[in-house]
C-alpha cells in the first residue's frame, strides 16, 4: 500500500527494502502512501482514542504495533504568557507527557514495529540523548536488544539513566553527535542492526501524529507551528502530515511551519537566513539545550522545504532564552520541560518582539521533552532548599511571616 521515494530525485523503492538514503542520489527517503485509493473517514477516527494508533491507515505498520500508549499528549492554552506577549491564541502541546518522556516514543513506536515488521533482531541510534532512552523502553518492550551511541559528557543524566535502566549497550564516544551518528550507520549497513534515527524515514511517520492531535485538540488548522530544531526530523515529519491531511482534503491550508535553534547551533537558521540551497554544518554546536546541540542535521533538506513552501520562519534564540522561557513555563503555567523544549515558545516570544509574526494568529509550540530529562540544568539556575531547624519559630522566620 504504500513505497520509499527519494526527496530529490524522484526513485522510488520497495517498502520492505532495507534502506536508509537513495541509492541513485544519496538524498533522504520519505514515505510514499496511495492517498488517492486509501478510504480514511474522519468520523472513524473520531471514535478512536487521541494516540499514535488513531490514525494507523497514514502509518506503515501492518503488525501489532510496540505500543505502550504513546501520543494523547496534552495541548495547552498559554494563558499567561500569552498575555505578556499580547498573544490571545498561544498554545503549548507537551510531549513530555509521552511514557519516556519525550516526542520520540511517536517515531519509536513505529520505528521498533518496523524492525519487527522487516524481521530486524536488533536495533541502534546515536543520539543527545532522547533517542536513546525512547529506543531503550520500546526495544525493552519488544524483546529486542538496542544499542546506543552518546557523545561522551554530553547527555543529561536522566536520559542516560533510562537508557542504562531498560537495558540498552550504551557506548559513550570522545565525539560530538554528528560523529556518533556517521558510526552508527556504518554499523548498521556493516552488521544488520537496525537504524532508528531520524534518518530512518519509518520513524518520522510516527512523529508526523503529534499535528494531527494538535489539529483535532484545537478543532482547526493553526496559523502557525513551531518546533525546536534538532535533527530536523520532527519539522519534516510535522509538515509531511500536513501535506497528506491537505491531499485528502481533512484541511484546506498549511499552517506555517517555524523551526527554532539555539544560538550555538543554528545551521537551519543561517540557511533561511542567506537563502541557501543546503546547510554549512557547524562543526562545534555547543548549547545549554542539549537535545538540539546538533551541527549537521541529516533531515535539513526536509526541514528547509517545509519552512520555505509554507511562508514560515527560522529563528535562533540564546541560551539565556531558553532557560528564562524554561522557568517561565515552569512558574506561569505550570508546565515542566527540558531546555530543549522551552525553544519553540522562547522563540516565539522573540519573533514577537521583533514584530516578526502577527499577534492575532494562533499558534502551536511543541514542548519535546519533560523537566525531569535534564535535572541539573534545573539545580544549577534555581536557588537551594532552605534549611532550617526544626521548630515552628525557625519555618516562621524563613518565611519572613
Amino acid at each position: 500500500m504504500y513505497h520509499l521515494e527519494c526527496v530529490s530525485c524522484g526513485t522510488t523503492f520497495p517498502a520492505d527494502e532495507v534502506i536508509y538514503t537513495c541509492k541513485k542520489c544519496g538524498h533522504l527517503l520519505a514515505v510514499k502512501y496511495p492517498l488517492d485509493t486509501l478510504t480514511i473517514k474522519r468520523a472513524t477516527w473520531n471514535k478512536r482514542p487521541i494516540s499514535v494508533w488513531r490514525y494507523r491507515e497514514l502509518l506503515p505498520v501492518t503488525i501489532p504495533p510496540v505500543t505502550l500508549q504513546e501520543g494523547g499528549t496534552p495541548l495547552y492554552h498559554l494563558e499567561r504568557l500569552g498575555k505578556e506577549m499580547g498573544l490571545k491564541h498561544l498554545y503549548a502541546k507537551h510531549e513530555g507527557m509521552n511514557p519516556s518522556g519525550s516526542f520520540k516514543d511517536r517515531g519509536m513506536t513505529v520505528g521498533v514495529s518496523m524492525a519487527l515488521q522487516l524481521k530486524k533482531k536488533s536495533v541502534a541510534c546515536a543520539s543527545t540523548g532522547n533517542t536513546s532512552a525512547s529506543l531503550a523502553v520500546y526495544a525493552a518492550k519488544a524483546g529486542i536488544p538496542a544499542v546506543v551511541l552518546l557523545p561522551a559528557g554530553k547527555v543529561a543524566v536522566g536520559k542516560v539513566a533510562q537508557a542504562l535502566m531498560h537495558g540498552a549497550k550504551v557506548i559513550s564516544i570522545r565525539g560530538n553527535f554528528d560523529r556518533a551518528l556517521e558510526m552508527t550507520h556504518d554499523l548498521c549497513l556493516s552488521h544488520g542492526l537496525y537504524l532508528l534515527n531520524s534518518i530512518n524515514p519509518f520513524r518520522l511517520e510516527g512523529q508526523k501524529t503529534m499535528g494531527f492531535e494538535a489539529l483535532d485538540q484545537l478543532g482547526e488548522v493553526p496559523d502557525r507551528f513551531v518546533l525546536p530544531v534538532g535533527n530536523a526530523g520532527n519539522i519534516s515529519a510535522v509538515h509531511k502530515g500536513f501535506m497528506e491531511l491537505e491531499e485528502l482534503g481533512f484541511i484546506d491550508r498549511l499552517p506555517k511551519m517555524t523551526g527554532i535553534q539555539a544560538a550555538g547551533s543554528s545551521p537551519v537558521v543561517r540557511a533561511i537566513r542567506e537563502n541557501l540551497a543546503e546547510v554549512i554544518p557547524e562543526k562545534n554546536p555547543e548549547t545549554v539545550a542539549t537535545a538540539i546541540r546538533i551541527g549537521a542535521p541529516v533531515n535539513a533538506e526536509k526541514a528547509l522545504t517545509a519552512i520555505r513552501k509554507t511562508g514560515g520562519i527560522a529563528e535562533s534564540v540564546t541560551d539565556e532564552e531558553i532557560l528564562r522561557m524554561q522557568r517561565d513555563l515552569a512558574r506561569k503555567e505550570g508546565i515542566g520541560v527540558e531546555p530543549a523544549s522551552a525553544a519553540s515558545v522562547a522563540g516565539i516570544r522573540k519573533l514577537v518582539e521583533t514584530g516578526a509574526i502577527d499577534r492575532d494568529e494562533k499558534i502551536v509550540c511543541i514542548v519535546t521533552g519533560h523537566l525531569l530529562k535534564d535535572p541539573d540544568t534545573v539545580i544549577k539556575q534555581c536557588e537551594p532548599p532552605t534549611e532550617i531547624d526544626a521548630d515552628l519559630p525557625s519555618l516562621i522566620s524563613a518565611l519572613h511571616l
